[in-house]
């Protein structure tokens, strides 16, 4: 009995050693996992709310009120996303394949509302998302004039013979360039990434490379030039000169004027729709818009306004025209561009100038220079539905979208 207990044992501890041994070949090698952690920032700030995920599928993370975030247990290679509603993102992902606390990502809002601040010194940013000012740029001495670039994100702010030039992702001025004496007005051709300045102190026109932010090309036009249009898809520039009542029409291939067109009672702001091929000149002392056949180079009507109209902006998509009046008991004229005929008069703030749209939301931006406030128009109901306070003396509007 016990030879049969003493093999018994024999064998057990056999089968023991036998299963310890195979478990031993077929065991998994650990895995080490590591983590990783950055900052989402918006205008410079941190970004709260960010949805911050994984290509593993198995973990996700939100940004705290300061725009940072972190995430453990992560193993091999795994791209890192971040998403929140009405933001775009720089870069778009980033993949990581180790530990890293250098994980960061840039927000940028498409409806985002640039105003200059003529008293302030400064340019004022507008979540158009929000309708909240979210950062508060300064730029050079008496900034007025502003155009915008939206294929490269960069904002063009005139300022005591310079144009200040802002990254719109960082809001920081990035460059300065020297332009003619007295400019008056911005114009940018996202397409060929140029930008237009006029020069009314000295009759010209500085032609900028928005690449190499210098000048390269000076042109001379008509007396006093004020307003600029852009058509970027026949890359034509309209210049009122107020000096002559006169527009010029630059080649922007050649940078050569190949018309001039007489206009109305010194002539303002000029808006170009380049779906229609319309240019729209405001002649401030005749309270009329002139209205422009791009393929003609023809003026084919003029429509009455307000009193002392100044700036126009367009909307292509829907084809209305608004014009600020701020001589007109602080009105806005709407025009249809399809029968040229004023549809609606909307009151807004006091003294409105500068004027900027956004096609996609189908929002109108007015700048009351004499209230400190910008005017948000609903393009659907012409009717205000926000008023923002911004700086002291507000001039002109630049939307990003």
């Amino acid at each position: 009995m016990k030879s049969n207990r003493f093999k018994f044992l024999i064998l057990l501890g056999g089968l023991i050693t036998l299963i310890f041994v195979l478990s031993s070949c077929m065991s998994v090698p650990s895995v080490t996992s590591y983590s990783v952690s950055g900052q989402v920032t918006y205008n410079g700030n941190g970004l709260a709310g960010v949805t911050i995920s994984f290509s593993d599928g198995l973990h996700s993370v939100t940004t705290n009120s300061q725009g940072y975030w972190s995430q453990g247990g992560l193993t091999g290679s795994v791209t890192v996303t971040p998403s929140l509603s009405g933001y775009t993102f720089t870069p778009s992902s980033i993949t990581v394949t180790g530990p890293s606390n250098n994980v960061n990502f840039f927000a940028s809002a498409p409806n985002t509302i640039y105003v200059t601040n003529l008293k302030d010194n400064t340019v004022s940013v507008i979540n158009g998302q929000t309708n909240n000012v979210v950062a508060t740029i300064p730029v050079g001495n008496g900034p007025d004039a502003i155009g915008v670039n939206p294929t490269t994100n960069m904002i063009y702010v005139l300022d005591n013979n310079t144009v200040s030039v802002i990254n719109g992702q960082t809001n920081t001025v990035v460059a300065t360039i020297p332009v003619g004496n007295d400019p008056y007005e911005v114009g940018v051709n996202s397409m060929t990434n140029m930008i237009y300045v006029s020069n009314n102190g000295d009759n010209t026109v500085s032609v900028i490379n928005g690449q190499t932010n210098t000048v390269v090309a000076t042109i001379s036009v008509g007396k006093w030039p004020v307003g600029i249009g852009i058509n970027p898809t026949t890359n034509m520039i309209y210049v009122a000169n107020n000096g002559d009542n006169t527009v010029s029409v630059i080649n922007g291939q050649t940078n050569t004027v190949v018309a001039t067109i007489p206009v109305g009672n010194e002539p303002w702001g000029v808006g170009v729709n380049p779906t229609t091929n319309m240019i729209y000149v405001v002649n401030m002392y005749g309270n009329t818009v002139s209205v422009i056949n791009g393929q003609t180079n023809n003026v084919i009507q003029t429509i009455p306004v307000g009193t002392g109209p100044v700036e126009i902006g367009i909307n292509p998509t829907t084809n209305m025209i608004y014009v600020a009046n701020p001589g007109n008991y602080n009105t806005v004229s709407v025009i249809n561009g399809q029968t040229n005929t004023v549809v609606a008069t909307i009151s807004v703030g006091k003294w409105p100038v500068g004027i900027g749209i956004n096609p996609t939301t189908n929002m109108i931006y007015v700048a009351n220079n004499g209230d400190n406030t910008v005017s948000v128009i609903n393009g659907q109901t012409n009717t205000v539905v926000a008023t923002i306070p911004v700086g002291n003396e507000p001039y002109a509007i630049g939307v990003l979208y």
